[in-house]
């Protein structure tokens, strides 16, 4: 098995404090397309679903203030309506549909030049302490990289 890092989300383009719009560029080349497939590159769909959840956990994250973590834990109907392939610009949403006890759940959307590409509603996540102090930090580190966390929000 071969994996990259899973960075789906290049910048946030604006936070409200119930939804998300971000930025996604899919590169020119990755050994994902090696396989994925030989001539005919396309973003696996499991991919598409990972950034939708990626916008949906940026989300909640903001609503924490970065104190807590959000794990993907299942999802209730997701919809690939069209092939992602290199250099697709990629506008990613997601909305809060609930928050409490513990679980949060979002419905979010991707959209390239302006056509749905793939959707997912009750996308649902368990909201944890971080496990290790490195992932609060790596998380933090990249919250400022994308543009989710300001220097002063730290």
């Amino acid at each position: 098995m071969r994996l990259e890092y899973f960075q789906m989300i290049d910048r946030v383009l604006e936070l409200a404090p119930e939804s998300i719009t971000a930025e996604a560029l899919v590169p020119p080349a990755s050994p994902v397309f090696e396989g994925h497939f030989p001539g005919h590159p396309l973003v696996p769909g499991v991919l598409l679903v990972e950034t939708m959840a990626q916008a949906g956990g940026y989300l909640l994250l903001s609503r924490l203030n970065l104190s807590r973590m959000a794990f993907l834990i299942g999802t209730r109907e997701v919809k690939l309506r069209s092939f992602v392939g290199p250099e697709t610009r990629l506008t990613v949403t997601a909305k809060l549909v609930h928050e409490g006890s513990g679980f949060a759940v979002t419905d979010a959307a991707i959209t390239a030049a302006g056509r749905r590409v793939a959707e997912v509603k009750e996308m649902k996540f368990s909201i944890r302490d971080f496990p290790a102090p490195e992932l609060a930090e790596a998380m933090r580190v990249r919250a400022r990289e994308i543009g989710l966390l300001k220097d002063q929000d730290s």
